[in-house]
Parts: structure tokens; C-alpha cells; sequence
């Protein structure tokens, strides 16, 4: 593996699973010292919620947006560990993973980082209970074809739906009012729209209806200390290096409830030198994404101890 052509990716919500990052506890002190940690900061037996479940207790956002961080910071501290030269040129992490790139990036420490990303997803839980919302994917639209889509289903329900990721070329995903996605999924077929599947969440991230929680999260976040980054992360608003902390700041609240340009920024990373992708954490989601943006890519996952021994060869 060539570090110097290398980005390291982290995962959003969906790729949780009950047992994650359990072998990365077992196998690697690194590791199970960032698990203690989180099971310190949250003052709770966090750790085994994540490795033990019940599913629905971890599926709700207010602990899986955290599990998800650990579980990524976690798989990080096993890599260095096991290969100290594994340093990536880049970083960038889809939606929630965000917050673990900065980490990884030294802007965040970990456990500021986890109080925030904890303190997200409770907004996040909270304003899924006062505006209820639902999310959708896309299965075969263009993003031109998708603000159509969600243009007419605002207009005809008089309620907001809006894009919410732009994953790679052909795989949208929209979020808002329930009328409003469950009229964009009508019209997504109307549309020559391969599939239209209403996906298991509970909020409509990226959407306006987390706005009700923004004021909130936007004072958590300017208590929380920040540093410069030192080494880029790419934003998932601006698909663009994070130059600053006044930069960090701005994207971590404007995400909230925008888009995750994910497509643009692994777009951009290769641009600017990534050849290879190392997704960190949980799950080979992204990998899969980073495929269908760029086939010549190096993908890799390390969601086990066996992705680490991949990549130590």
C-alpha cells in the first residue's frame, strides 16, 4: 500500500450492526483503550450496547451516530497500531463519519468529539419527534432528475422533501415530510425511476426538518473545542478541504441540514492525489459508493482485524 496516494473514509448511519468493532476490542490495545474511553466519557457500559445489542436500542440515533464514532476511531487506533506508517493524505466521512475524519484528522480530540457527535444525535432524536420525516433512496436518478422529483412533491403536499445525499452516479437519497417522500416515491416511478425504497430511519437528516434543533447543536458546537487540521478533511457541504477551524465550524453546522455531496468529494479528493480508499469502521458501504464514482480506485475495508492484516500483507 502506498500511504502517500491513500484516503481514509468513515461510514454514516446504516452501517451499524450489533458486534461491530468487537474484534478491534479483543485483538488490539489501541482499540480497547478508545472503547474504555467512550464507556468513561458517557459515563455508561456504551461498549456493550454496541457489541451486544439489542439492535433497536442501538439502531436509535442518539446511540448510533455515537457507536458509529467509537467504532471508527476504534478501527483507526487498530490500523496505526498494527502498520504505525498507515497515514492517509486525505480524510473525509460520509454524514456522521464526518465527525470521525476530524477526529482522525486531530481537529477534534476523541472525547470532545464523542460529547458532540452524542449531543447530535439527541438534537437529531428530538427533532425527529416534533417533525416526524422519513428518507428515501433513489435507485437510478440523476440528480437533475431528483430535484424534479422533489420540486413536484413539495409543491403538491406543501411540505418539504429535498435531496439529502448524492452518493455516486445513480444513487440518490431524499429526505423530508412523510407526505412529501412518500409523493416523491409515486413520482419517482412516474419518472423511470429504477426503485424507490423508503429507508428504516426515523429523521429526515439533511433535511429542513432538523432545523428546529440547529440554534442547539450550533452552541454545543461553539463550546467545543477545535483545532486546525492536520491533515485535509473533505467537508460533505463543500466537497472541499476544511482549511480552517472557522471553516470546520461553519460545515459541521450547515450539514445539518444540507446535502452530503458525497459524490463531488471523493471526486475531488482524487484530484488532488487519492488513489487509494480506506474505509474505517463499520460496514463497506462507502467502498462500494467510491466503485461506482471512480472503477480505477483502490478500494479497502477494514472493519475487522482481518482488514488490518489485508493491508499489513
Amino acid at each position: 500500500m502506498d500511504w502517500s496516494q491513500t484516503a481514509f473514509i468513515f461510514p454514516g448511519q446504516g452501517s451499524q450492526k450489533v458486534g461491530m468493532g468487537a474484534d478491534f476490542y479483543a485483538t488490539s490495545p489501541a482499540a480497547k483503550a478508545i472503547f474504555d474511553e467512550a464507556d468513561d466519557v458517557l459515563e455508561t457500559g456504551f461498549s456493550a450496547l454496541i457489541f451486544e445489542g439489542p439492535a433497536a436500542e442501538l439502531d436509535d440515533t442518539y446511540n448510533t451516530q455515537a457507536a458509529l464514532y467509537v467504532c471508527g476511531v476504534a478501527g483507526l487506533a487498530a490500523l496505526q497500531e498494527a502498520i504505525p506508517t498507515a497515514r492517509a493524505i486525505c480524510l473525509a466521512g460520509h454524514s456522521l463519519g464526518e465527525f470521525t475524519a476530524l477526529t482522525a484528522s486531530g481537529a477534534l480530540s476523541f472525547a470532545d468529539g464523542l460529547r458532540l457527535v452524542r449531543e447530535r444525535g439527541r438534537l437529531m432524536r428530538e427533532a425527529g419527534q416534533r417533525n416526524a420525516g422519513a428518507m428515501a433512496a433513489l435507485l437510478g436518478a440523476s440528480l437533475d432528475v431528483a430535484h424534479e422529483i422533489c420540486t413536484a412533491a413539495t409543491l403538491q403536499t406543501s411540505a418539504p422533501v429535498v435531496i439529502a445525499n448524492d452518493n455516486c452516479p445513480g444513487q440518490v437519497v431524499i429526505s423530508g415530510a412523510i407526505p412529501a417522500v412518500d409523493r416523491a416515491i409515486a413520482l419517482a416511478a412516474q419518472k423511470g425511476v429504477s426503485r424507490a425504497v423508503k429507508l428504516a430511519v426515523s429523521v429526515a437528516a439533511h433535511s429542513p426538518l432538523m432545523a428546529s434543533s440547529a440554534d442547539a447543536f450550533r452552541e454545543t458546537l461553539a463550546q467545543t473545542p477545535i483545532n486546525p487540521p492536520q491533515i485535509p478533511v473533505y467537508g460533505n457541504v463543500s466537497a472541499a478541504p476544511l482549511a480552517d477551524v472557522d471553516a470546520i465550524r461553519a460545515e459541521l453546522d450547515r450539514q445539518l441540514t444540507e446535502p452530503v455531496r458525497w459524490t463531488p468529494s471523493v471526486q475531488a479528493m482524487i484530484r488532488d492525489g487519492a488513489v487509494n480508499f480506506v474505509e474505517i469502521g463499520a460496514g463497506n458501504v462507502l467502498a462500494g459508493l467510491v466503485k461506482r464514482i471512480e472503477r480505477k480506485a483502490g478500494r479497502y475495508v477494514v472493519e475487522d482485524m482481518a482488514g488490518v492484516s489485508a493491508l499489513a500483507g
